[in-house]
């Protein structure tokens, strides 16, 4: 997967939740779109308008609960929820200002109040399931797959369960987190790279 990662400011000091959660919506976008090109190129049928844009909302929704897992962990309560409410509404906004692309056309403001609508669910939908410090269960990356299975045609409901827990969560949560460990632990991911390059010379 040809995505770079920002794991890192290049000057110092310290940034806001919402600071951190432009970031992460970025690269949050960035997968979900990778991620439908891969699906497409694997023969899915996503066709472009409604169909292309429930997938990147629901893979974008799976990912913002992904991080605010990972912040829960990470982060005090406070700016926990000033870095969740900052991620999801940094995407609904990239949603909105990529509604032609999506949908072929939209009216405006709806494209936003729908992803922000559709995280508010899955966030409940999720919190059965649990998600450690090891990853998601299987049935997080499950119920995550089932509802990439309800936006597809009949043809591909079954494979793509495969797929999405084998193959689409594992690579972009494997991203996802690696960028939420080097935002929220500068130093201990400063300190990883130097042990890694201190490897690659040894």
């Amino acid at each position: 997967m040809a995505i770079r990662l920002k794991t890192k400011f290049h000057t110092p000091g310290q940034r806001s939740p919402a600071t951190l959660a432009s970031v992460v919506a970025v690269l949050a976008w960035k997968l979900a779109i990778e991620s439908i090109k891969r699906m497409r190129k694997a023969d899915y049928d996503i066709d472009p308008g409604r169909p292309y844009f429930d997938f990147v909302c629901e893979y974008l929704a799976f990912l913002a609960v992904a991080a605010d897992r990972v912040a829960h962990r990470k982060l005090d309560a406070a700016a926990r929820n000033e870095f969740t409410s900052a991620l999801v509404k940094n995407i609904a906004r990239f949603v909105e200002e990529n509604n032609i692309m999506l949908l072929g056309e939209a009216v405006p403001g709806e494209s936003q109040r729908h992803f922000i609508d559709l995280f508010n669910r899955r966030v409940v939908d999720y919190a059965e399931f649990d998600y450690t410090e090891q990853g998601p269960d299987f049935a997080f990356k499950r119920f995550f797959a089932a509802c990439l299975r309800d936006v597809l045609p009949e043809k591909d409901k079954l494979w793509v369960i495969d797929q999405a827990m084998d193959i689409e969560a594992p690579e972009s949560l494997k991203m996802l987190e690696k960028t939420l460990d080097g935002l929220f632990n500068p130093e201990q991911a400063k300190s990883q790279r130097r042990q890694d390059l201190r490897g690659s010379i040894d």
